[in-house]
């Protein structure tokens, strides 16, 4: 069930001030404070403003605070101390960013519930458990909790509610029980999913364990389509044209080869596979007919990187155990009467310890080093940093080159005729 239009009381009509442009470049960092209740000087700017629903004069209030570990934003209150109207609504103070955002929040306690949330007029709300989504452009911005969100939404559908009693009974009733529904979901009876999008990456969702990881909180970064950039009024660039090329990355491509087990003939496949936020690799595999043999392997789509790369991974939750484990428990050179019971003691150690990684309880590092800097290790964060990996780019050394063959290789001279001789 769709909230369409389904806003805050009020929320729909002008503010007596005018609403302030996001600007084109961060205001003086003096300017925004952090949110504290300690913060004296931290008071609101009041503005005499014209009411749009008395049409006398009223108060609105200008805030500039800054989010912890967002980014810095714009509080602006109205109220009118002759017919009691108000509205509150929040303006992000720097420009569009250049992706959009979504977040999808587990909410699983009250905790949860009490999370700061700053959602901007331009995203979209949605609670896929209830098939209930309030679109954008619908609201004005606000700087809020998950609770708020929910309360926010329950008060735009009962305003209209005498109307439709009395023009729309048996839509009323519906509503009514959805009603019901959305308040449920403020006791957190049961989990259920919260997911904001915002096409101009202003929205926020805060993370209570900053800067660690939030395993409920899922982040994604997103390039705008040309509707989402025509939504928030950018122009969007006229694609160029280029010629037409032939896209292999969609197509399986296959050549005859032979069988590296029993020499018949057989095929290969070879698909190209764009990893994102990495490169692109080669994705090889060779089935034979004749004797059942198969291969599978994956090969870099690029060259060698000047740099060779070094990657150590934290492994903090069981989450983050999604590459495979090669276990020592019933090696056969541990078993029997040959076994030698120092080593035999060490690999069952050793197998202890993996068994303790894979159930959470011990935290490990994982480090991959990769001379030819062609590894790769999924970032979830992606394009931010992941706190609990570091990349490391490193100069080969002499012996790494002559493994990968590069010392001998020339790729100078040859336009001319006059390569090195060695």
């Amino acid at each position: 069930m769709a909230a369409s239009g389904a806003v805050e009381p009020g929320a729909a009509a002008a503010t007596a001030a005018p609403s302030p442009a996001p600007a084109q470049a961060p205001a003086p960092e003096h300017l925004f404070r952090p949110i504290s209740a300690e913060d004296e000087e931290q008071q609101p700017t009041e503005i005499e403003s014209l009411c749009m629903n008395c049409y006398r004069n009223g108060t609105t209030r200008l805030l500039l605070t800054k989010v912890p570990f967002f980014r810095e934003i714009i509080v602006s209150s109205f109220s009118c101390e002759h017919c009691g109207w108000n509205n509150t609504e929040i303006h992000s103070a720097g420009r569009i960013q250049d992706q959009g955002v979504r977040y999808a929040l587990t909410v699983k306690t009250q905790e949860d519930m009490n999370r700061e949330v700053v959602k901007t007029d331009s995203a979209t709300t949605s609670i896929p458990e209830l098939d209930f989504e309030i679109p954008a452009f619908t609201q004005k911005g606000a700087l809020t909790t998950v609770e708020g969100l929910i309360s926010r939404a329950i008060s735009g559908l009962e305003q209209d509610q005498p109307t439709r009693r009395a023009n729309e009974e048996a839509v009323a009733e519906r509503i009514d029980e959805f009603i019901v529904r959305l308040k449920e979901l403020k006791r957190v009876a049961s989990p259920f999913t919260l997911i904001i999008d915002d096409p101009s990456g202003n929205s926020f969702v805060e993370n209570p364990h900053a800067p660690q990881k939030d395993h409920a909180l899922v982040i994604t970064h997103y390039n705008r389509t040309v509707q989402q950039e025509e939504m928030l009024g950018l122009q969007a660039e006229a694609p160029e044209e280029k010629p037409e090329e032939e896209d292999l990355r969609n197509e399986v491509l296959q050549f005859n080869t032979n069988c590296p087990e029993c020499n018949a003939p057989a095929q290969t496949n070879m698909k190209l596979v764009q990893i994102p936020h990495f490169k692109e690799v080669i994705i090889m595999a060779t089935n034979c007919d004749s004797c059942g043999h198969r291969t599978n392997e994956v090969k870099s789509g690029g060259a060698v990187e000047p740099l060779g790369t070094r990657i150590t991974f934290h492994i903090t939750h069981p989450s983050d155990l999604t590459r495979d484990v090669l276990k020592v428990t019933k090696n056969p050179f541990t078993l029997g009467d040959s076994s030698n019971p120092g080593r035999m003691e060490k690999l069952r150690e050793f197998s202890q310890k993996l068994d303790q990684i894979l159930e959470g309880n011990v935290k490990a590092h994982f480090i991959m080093n990769d001379p030819a800097g062609n590894s790769y290790l999924q970032n979830v964060y992606a394009p931010e940093d992941d706190p609990e990996m570091k990349v490391e780019h490193y100069k080969r050394t002499f012996d790494q080159n002559e493994e990968l063959g590069l010392n001998d290789m020339k790729t100078e001279g040859y336009e001319t005729g006059l390569a090195p001789q060695r």
